[in-house]
């Protein structure tokens, strides 16, 4: 009899935890047009790879459909091929891994950014700097050559003047010549561990990294160098 017993409490428990083991079953629902645009967002995010906070909105309203599932899956087909302000998708909606829609979709879009704008009155030639600037958003896909608040620094000077409160672009911007076209240079040549210092005269203006042509004092030789820094060159062998 208490063979019996445990033997009926054995099973009791086995079939208590398969019960409890069991997974619930995932309720169906709806897909709306804030999970298709949620989902658009991610998606055109990830495919432009561009610094900003995409908005989307649909120009013309789209119908969701009117059945449920379990899972939804949305994939775009077709990107445009640059970003803008208005834009046509194609894509396809499944749910439950069956095709509900294959349709595009036209989009308004924004691309919000944080850019710079003068604080004060900015003088052409100056060396940038941060502290005469300040930041506002602006959508870059409407102020495109807006220079981005990431980038900039003192490897750059300003071309013309701006007024306080002007937006900045890279049109406003060059990079600052390290060497000038007459100015007597260092020029380091080098071939493997061999390093030999001499004195050159520049040709033209350079920026750091760019290749400007140089000529040798002692043999009037003219040669192409690397700017490294400021009236400093590299030649490599």
């Amino acid at each position: 009899m208490i063979t019996r017993c445990c033997h009926w409490l054995v099973r009791i428990s086995l079939l208590g935890l398969a019960a409890a083991g069991a997974a619930e079953p995932v309720a169906k629902t709806t897909y709306s047009s804030d999970q298709l645009m949620t989902e658009m967002t991610r998606l055109i995010t990830a495919h432009f790879r561009v610094d900003g906070d995409w908005n989307l909105n649909p120009v013309r309203g789209w119908t969701p459909p009117s059945q449920a599932a379990q899972t939804w899956q949305l994939a775009v087909t077709e990107f445009p091929s640059l970003p803008a302000s208005t834009m046509l998708v194609h894509f396809r909606l499944l749910a439950d891994g069956a095709l509900v829609e294959d349709t595009s979709i036209l989009l308004s879009a924004s691309l919000m950014r944080s850019v710079w704008f003068a604080r004060q009155p900015v003088t052409a030639h100056t060396i940038f700097n941060s502290g005469d600037l300040t930041t506002r958003l602006v959508d870059a896909l409407r102020e495109r050559d807006a220079l981005p608040a990431s980038a900039g620094d003192d490897s750059y000077i300003f071309t013309r003047d701006i007024p306080a409160d002007g937006l900045l672009t890279w049109h406003d911007l060059a990079r600052r010549p390290l060497v000038r076209r007459g100015d007597l240079v260092d020029v380091t040549a080098s071939e493997g561990s061999l390093s030999v210092t001499m004195k050159g005269q520049a040709l033209e203006n350079g920026a750091q990294g760019d290749q400007i042509t140089v000529r040798n004092l002692d043999s009037h030789k003219d040669i192409s160098a690397l700017v490294v820094s400021e009236n400093r060159v590299e030649v490599h062998f």
